[in-house]
């Protein structure tokens, strides 16, 4: 990993934290919207790293890097593997086809990334 791809992440997150100023601001869609991530991704039938593997999936597909940066962190805090992670961006691959190997190189950058950090 290079320094350009850290420097990247750390943008990532960074920009997050200034999006977050919508729920400070009160306003009521965005926090809607935390509220339906929360209740989306807490545990049910389906534990929680297995939604954020799928989203790592569709990530991969709509090519959100940003997405991709917090479903990653999200399914390893949850207790995903790299393997499963890894399985996870290849269905992203087969679903999405030839563009969605950009997207796949970023979503490993981002696991290395913080497989470095831990």
């Amino acid at each position: 990993m290079n320094c350009q791809d850290i420097e990247k992440i750390g943008k990532i997150q960074s920009d997050r934290k200034t999006a977050n100023e919508f729920y400070s601001k009160n306003s009521e869609v965005y926090r809607s919207f935390v509220s339906m991530e929360r209740k989306t991704y807490s545990n049910g039938e389906l534990e929680k790293r297995y939604k954020e593997m799928i989203a790592i999936g569709i990530s991969i597909i709509i090519n959100c890097e940003s997405c991709l940066e917090w479903h990653i962190k999200e399914a390893l805090r949850s207790g995903a593997s790299e393997k499963q992670i890894i399985e996870a961006i290849e269905v992203g691959i087969e679903m999405g086809g030839g563009p969605a190997t950009v997207s796949a190189r970023f979503a490993m950058k981002v696991l290395k990334y913080y497989q470095q950090k831990a």
